[in-house]
């Protein structure tokens, strides 16, 4: 078994900033973490000359590569450590490019080394940057292998046929202020390195592994030897014995980490509870209202009071108009003095956002065999072809009847000032009935809204969020939801009549955008079972649920010692089993010294924690292995065993359990 980093940075690039290259610390990353093959792949750049006195220093295989901006995300790409100064001119053939340009292009990548068979391409997979699916279709004649960030992706990506082989490397910059390495770094099944070789490894899923067990429910968790499980894991230890050191060094070593400190959920857990609470309020209450939000739009730009003036401008002038008939003039008798204008479009955003779909659909190429299935992409694009034309000649149709106006207007202008008779005033009818159309609706839109309903419901182990609407009851419920010193007490008055009251709205100072909250109020609760508001020790149990069952949208769960906060009932029945749940997806670490948590759990894998006095210094060390494990192993090979630890970390030694045990529980049995 081999152990390889292909991705580490001894320079910047001119984009990137700047740091201070260590060989020493790269020397000690490579001793610390056993490593048996690195490549040096800086950002877009290759200097042969540091390559070269690196390779002299280190005792291991060296490999020379470049890290690529490949359209829209990074490659690797790496050589053999021969014939240098040929790898060195292509480099600086990439370096010339990006300074021009900000993305190599595939076609460029093949101008530039030819035959890309003669290197090992490894395209950022599942990493920020990711490269496009479309350049690993171009590439997949030359891809078996992609980068991933972490052993979750890691882990998904081996599960999935048609997934490239994934890698964790470190990406780590190597300079001299690095306190803690990465532990991202892959085995190989592997007997002697050389490139060849290692690109045989890379195009067999069952050649790649996260330890040197050849296993990949094991990883390393810290620089200095700690592994853990991908599954479930707890660390036990006596007080001041290092755990919630070892969780903050897991934590810093890893990124998107959810983190749950000991007692965390205790403090202030009501405005814990309060900001959740407006939290998933906010989103419930933006989802359930976003389609009232588009029609609430037209409503405020609709003034009656400016149509019925209109309508009655038109009514007077055209009396007028008709009264005076046997005595108009050569003006007034022209046919453009009463035309009508024109009704145009305006809109079309109907329209634009079915084009912007299709073409969705055409440039997707996460679901693109789906989307083929049922419709071809020739049909797609025959289809977006014929909406953009019937687009060209609506808008051309519309544009061509607002000059015509523009220009009957002038006309008009001009005639109006030169005759003697009425001018009729122009009203446009159809509009002045599509708005009255719109109130309408608007009006029962409000009023279906107002009927109270339950929009949300969602249960956590025995606890429910709710939410529900209901109208609001008087002015000062409307004061509070504006959480300012304003008065509605004329809204409410119209709050019965939506359009009014939303008149109403208009004139206080309040934004447009925050109208759709006052027509109905949206009411949110956490019950207990038994279907009452949860109670303060209740508050904290509901905040550490929803903290864990949150995990899932990170890479990695560390809980600290969560019976310091909560009964053993409730972490026997609700938290153990939704954490052994969270770790069939992620690793999951816990600290405890309780044995309802560090026993009845049964975790996949346990580390425990110790310290010492040597010569007057302290010492910490942590062993570890499988629960069942007699003994347990540190890095240096000694041992302890493990049953001592669970009885001393989790009953406080034998004697005390064997005493409650006899003592205690037996008495109170029988």
């Amino acid at each position: 078994m081999k152990k390889i980093d292909l991705h580490i940075h001894t320079k910047a690039s001119e984009k990137e900033k700047a740091f201070n290259f260590s060989i020493d610390k790269l020397k000690e990353y490579i001793k610390r973490l056993d490593i048996d093959c690195i490549a040096i792949t800086n950002h877009n750049l290759f200097d042969v000359t540091q390559f070269s006195s690196i390779c002299n220093e280190l005792n291991i295989y060296v490999l020379p590569g470049i890290e690529i901006n490949l359209g829209m995300g990074h490659l690797l790409l790496i050589g053999e450590n021969k014939d240098l100064e040929d790898f060195s001119e292509k480099c600086s053939q990439i370096e010339s490019h990006l300074k021009i340009h900000e993305n190599l292009s595939v076609g460029e990548l093949k101008r530039i080394f030819v035959n890309l068979n003669n290197y090992l391409l490894i395209p950022h997979y599942d990493k920020n940057p990711k490269i496009s699916r479309e350049i690993i279709d171009e590439l997949k004649e030359h891809l078996s292998s992609g980068e991933v960030s972490s052993i979750k992706k890691f882990l998904t990506c081996l599960k999935d046929k048609d997934n490239l082989v994934p890698l964790l490397f470190s990406d780590l910059r190597i300079s001299d202020d690095i306190d803690e390495f990465s532990t991202r770094q892959t085995y190989l099944d592997l007997q002697e390195i050389s490139l060849r070789g290692i690109k045989l490894c890379l195009s067999d899923k069952f050649k790649v592994f996260l330890s040197k067990e050849k296993a990949n429910n094991l990883f390393q968790a810290t620089d200095d030897g700690l592994m853990l499980s991908t599954g479930l894991n707890v660390i036990l230890g006596e007080r001041s014995s290092g755990k919630t050191y070892t969780l903050n060094k897991i934590s810093n070593l890893f990124g998107n980490v959810k983190y749950i400190k000991q007692f965390s959920l205790l403090q202030n857990d009501e405005e814990q509870l309060s900001n959740y609470l407006v939290k998933t309020l906010s989103v419930v209450s933006e989802s359930y209202l976003v389609e009232f939000k588009k029609l609430l739009e037209e409503a405020v730009s609709i003034d009656t009071k400016q149509n019925e003036t209109e309508i009655e401008k038109y009514l007077e002038t055209l009396h007028k108009y008709a009264s005076e008939s046997e005595k108009a003039d050569y003006y007034s008798k022209s046919a453009l003095f009463s035309e009508t204008p024109y009704s145009v479009i305006n809109d079309f955003t109907g329209l634009q956002e079915l084009i912007n779909g299709i073409e969705k659909l055409i440039n997707n190429s996460e679901y693109r065999e789906i989307i083929e299935k049922h419709i071809p992409k020739e049909k797609l694009k025959s289809l977006i072809i014929d909406l953009m034309r019937e687009y060209t000649v609506l808008k051309e149709a519309d544009l061509k009847k607002k000059w015509i106006n523009g220009l009957v207007k002038s006309v008009k202008d001009i005639l109006r000032i030169k005759t003697t008779s009425t001018f009729i005033e122009d009203a446009d009818f159809f509009r002045i009935l599509l708005d009255k159309k719109k109130i309408n609706i608007f009006e029962k839109v409000v009023n279906y809204l107002k009927v109270s309903k339950v929009i949300f419901n969602q249960e956590l182990k025995g606890f429910k969020i709710v939410a529900e609407t209901k109208k609001y009851s008087g002015a000062q419920e409307l004061k509070n939801k504006s959480h300012r010193k304003i008065s509605f007490a004329d809204a409410y008055n119209n709050y019965t009549n939506p359009y009014d009251f939303l008149q109403q709205l208009k004139k206080i100072d309040i934004a447009p955008t925050e109208y759709h909250q006052y027509f109905i109020d949206i009411d949110d609760k956490i019950v207990n079972k038994y279907g009452f508001q949860v109670s303060g020790g209740e508050r904290s149990e509901f905040i550490l649920l929803n903290e864990i069952a949150d995990a899932l949208q990170y890479e990695m769960l560390l809980i600290d010692e969560p019976e310091s906060s909560f009964d053993n009932t409730f972490l026997k029945n609700n938290v153990n089993e939704i954490i052994k749940d969270i770790s069939r997806e992620i690793p999951v670490v816990v600290v405890t010294h309780n044995n309802t948590v560090g026993a009845s759990i049964k975790p996949d894998y346990l580390a425990v924690t110790q310290k010492s006095v040597v010569n007057g210094e302290i010492k910490y060390s942590i062993y570890s292995g499988y629960p069942s494990d007699k003994q347990l192993k540190n890095t240096k090979g000694e041992s302890i065993e493990n049953y001592d630890v669970l009885l001393n970390c989790l009953e406080a030694g034998e004697a005390t359990y064997q005493d409650r045990r006899i003592n205690l529980y037996e008495i109170l049995k029988s």
